[in-house]
């Protein structure tokens, strides 16, 4: 894919609606948000830091500095006998430019 790199790329909109899972509200992402003023989200496996950044913008109407994205290996659980395994999340740290602000649910006061 030697079309990756070009950030002005235009993206398919239906596909950007789906690349963005859920915010993630934890103690982490509040912490995160606060000193970055960074928003954290759980994308889809294969999204691109390109993808997150466009979906984000589209979807929230704010300029984005900066994408961080972790891969998060599921734990494997016990319930009893058997053994479940939790999914692999993949999360995204989206920075946004200062003055943006982006609000998920107005938790934030």
């Amino acid at each position: 894919m030697s079309h990756a790199n070009n950030p002005n790329q235009k993206f398919d909109e239906g596909r950007l609606m789906q690349v963005l899972v859920a915010p993630i509200v934890s103690e982490k992402a509040t912490m995160v948000a606060e000193k970055s003023n960074a928003v954290t989200f759980k994308v889809l496996q294969d999204a691109t830091k390109y993808e997150i950044k466009a979906a984000v913008e589209l979807m929230f109407k704010v300029e984005v500095k900066g994408v961080s994205v972790v891969n998060t290996k599921g734990k494997t659980k016990r319930f009893g006998k058997s053994v479940g395994r939790r999914d692999n999340v993949r999360k995204a740290y989206v920075m946004l430019k200062p003055g943006q602000e982006l609000n998920l649910g107005g938790e934030v006061a």
